[in-house]
């Protein structure tokens, strides 16, 4: 029985791990208070001033090792694993065990922290006239910026700058957020391109955050309107928004208080189109009627987005990927998985309106 007692205390001791993190669903004020803005701040600086300054992604570097290795250890003792080798199963469990409490403690307990809308003491429910209020707000101000941006309405606007000076620019977005929320002050910098882009780009994935190492990771072949918003949505994870929705809100408003008018231009038609798509679903009338009102070259903007997908769509690679994605979400306090990203709406209409 003793030779049977570390693999017996590991599966028990990965139990009680998953126990523990579901239970952690029930306590958000707790996760709230101690960790996310609590020891989590401390966390995740250090780990952005520690690997930020390597001029390129460590974190994918580290993920194409391990998987090697993984891989490597596979092959040499196939023959144990698939006879079911106590020592082998020892080890893998033992791993399993290191992997999801470092995971947790580096970041993954963001996911159990309180709603966003109760942190900012938002409501989480709006009516038809609100979203359409707000909709029309959000028309305004993306058409006076496209103004500024781009002489001819009928053009989309030009997305020039590279990703590595968007770099530079993105954090300043975050200065004027502080009195929204202190947790919103960002901090030493660590975004970076992506060396496993293109693999990133068949998954059908704008960006990621590792949280190993706290890196922002972007997807390097991406160059349009999206750009802005996507690397403020990754510096929205470092700073402990773990939910996609919540990150694409603040993401937005980090945009929108941005001194750079093509900052404000990305955030500005990212959230309209949101709020669009939930408006011709609620009320396609209004949604005809509003369409007009909207300067061409927006909707110019969005298609190179589509075309930039357009080849990717649909290839199996994603459909796994997006599927695997849509499980880690719902594991994640997110039971709804990929769908949650609606709750975006909800966020911004009750922010703006």
């Amino acid at each position: 029985m003793k030779k049977w007692l570390p693999l017996l205390l590991s599966i028990t001791l990965l139990v009680v791990q998953i126990i523990m993190y579901r239970a952690l669903r029930h306590f958000p004020e707790i996760v709230e208070r101690w960790y996310s803005t609590g020891i989590y701040p401390y966390i995740g600086r250090a780990m952005r001033f520690g690997l930020g300054w390597i001029p390129f992604s460590f974190g994918d570097v580290f993920y194409v090792l391990v998987i090697l290795l993984a891989v490597r250890w596979l092959i040499v003792h196939f023959k144990e694993v698939v006879t079911l080798s106590r020592k082998r199963y020892t080890q893998l469990f033992v791993t399993l065990n290191v992997v999801l409490a470092f995971f947790h403690a580096a970041w993954g307990l963001n996911y159990y922290r309180q709603p966003l809308h109760k942190i900012l003491e938002l409501e989480s429910t709006y009516t038809d006239e609100e979203l359409l209020k707000v909709t029309r707000q959000l028309v305004y101000t993306s058409n006076e910026l496209h103004k500024q941006l781009q002489s001819q309405d009928s053009l989309a606007v030009d997305f020039k700058r590279s990703q590595a000076d968007l770099f530079e620019l993105a954090p300043s977005g975050f200065e004027n957020l502080g009195s929204v929320d202190p947790s919103l002050t960002y901090g030493p910098n660590s975004i970076k391109k992506s060396l496993l882009t293109l693999p990133l780009t068949y998954m059908g994935y704008s960006g990621y955050l590792n949280p190993m190492t706290g890196e922002a990771q972007t997807n390097g072949y991406i160059n349009n309107y999206k750009t802005p918003v996507l690397i403020l949505h990754e510096m929205s994870h470092q700073l402990g928004f773990a939910k996609e929705n919540e990150a694409n809100f603040i993401a937005v408003i980090a945009g929108m208080k941005h001194v750079d008018p093509y900052f404000q231009y990305s955030a500005s038609i990212f959230a309209l189109r949101y709020c669009l798509n939930d408006l011709y679903l609620k009320d396609p009338e209004a949604f005809e009627l509003l369409r007009p009102e909207i300067t061409p070259g927006i909707f110019k903007n969005y298609k190179e987005l589509d075309d930039f997908w357009g080849p990717y769509d649909d290839n199996v690679i994603e459909k796994v990927s997006q599927a695997s994605y849509n499980t880690y979400l719902q594991a994640n306090n997110q039971p709804d998985g990929m769908r949650t990203y609606s709750y975006v709406v909800a966020l911004l209409v009750n922010y703006y309106k």
